[in-house]
């Protein structure tokens, strides 16, 4: 019998492409193709952004530059826009919804779907009139993602424990009216943070599978915050430190150097990232209960990795810089 062939690439090397960063869409190159054991991944050149960020990526995340694409590059923008501050402080909340949730929510009945700008190929009414619905739909790509795969992806909510929201709150507060910084590098990094979880958790004597679970989801948890900590997790006040943190270590991870309180930041936001991935909703539900088991262990702990203390008050030619 003759070996199964390697799947073809939808993406061609030097193409323009659009590319999932989070919950939004970014104009990007397919710099290389790399196929291993079946699995299509496409190396990512952001357009605009500086080659820290070029990564890896699979398949699933890229998307044809095309205008109905490109439609839901903006729709994806403007829902996104009026949440992007209040996300990251007041997102704890627990009736807050996160951009991707409320997508969903704006469609699940038929009328708010010829509403909704997101409805993308072929709606019927709120369509931009340079772009006909019909022949919108003759040129619909078949390497795009659906509208209905789009529109329906799981709503994820991450419910923030009680005793951490007033850290949350406090750790704005400190940043972006008292003018503090968290001090880098942190006494307790994030890479330190997640395997004293991991430690605690084997110390209890899971089995061998749960063991594996545990290490599969603090490699997870980690990959998620060094992807989203530039884009989604910092506030204004603080990127010129993150410019001088990338410019001192650019082969340091992240996550090396950043604390505690950056890495809670990621659980207010973290929701909107995981309706984009391909798990079933079981699946999606046994993720979300060793989120919540690891967000119990931060409460449990909280005393030691969340304190005032670990703040400094920037001086006067970092204000200048913040400007």
């Amino acid at each position: 019998m003759a070996p199964k062939q390697d799947p073809k690439p939808k993406f061609q090397e030097g193409e323009r492409v659009l590319c999932f960063h989070g919950p939004l869409l970014y104009e990007a190159k397919c710099v290389k193709i790399n196929i291993k054991d079946k699995q299509i991944k496409y190396f990512i050149h952001y357009s605009g952004w500086n080659k820290n960020w070029d990564e890896w990526v699979p398949e699933s995340r890229v998307l044809k530059y095309v205008d109905s694409n490109l439609q839901k590059q903006k729709e994806l923008q403007r829902a996104n826009q009026d949440h992007y501050v209040e996300g990251r402080m007041r997102g704890a909340a627990p009736n807050k919804k996160l951009p991707a949730a409320s997508q969903k929510n704006d469609v699940k009945s038929k009328k708010n779907k010829q509403k909704t700008p997101g409805a993308g190929e072929g709606t019927s009414s709120g369509g931009d009139p340079t772009h006909p619905p019909r022949k919108k739909r003759a040129r619909v790509d078949p390497t795009v993602e659906s509208e209905e795969t789009f529109i329906n992806r799981v709503e994820v909510k991450v419910k923030i424990p009680e005793e951490l929201k007033p850290w949350l709150v406090d750790d704005w507060d400190l940043i972006t009216r008292q003018k503090q910084l968290f001090h880098l590098p942190a006494k307790k990094n994030v890479d330190a943070v997640l395997e004293d979880y991991a430690h605690y958790k084997k110390s209890r004597g899971n089995s061998d599978s749960k063991e594996f679970a545990v290490n599969e989801v603090v490699a997870g948890i980690r990959e998620y915050f060094n992807v989203m900590l530039g884009t989604q997790l910092l506030y204004k006040f603080e990127r010129p430190q993150y410019a001088d943190i990338l410019a001192n270590h650019p082969d340091t991870s992240m996550s090396q150097i950043y604390g505690a309180p950056h890495l809670l930041r990621l659980f207010v936001r973290i929701g909107a990232m995981l309706a984009y991935t391909p798990l079933d909703e079981k699946s999606l539900a046994l993720l979300l209960s060793y989120l919540q088991d690891f967000l119990k262990y931060l409460v449990k702990n909280s005393a030691s990795l969340f304190n005032a203390s670990d703040y400094e008050v920037a001086p006067p030619e970092y204000h200048r810089k913040a400007v």
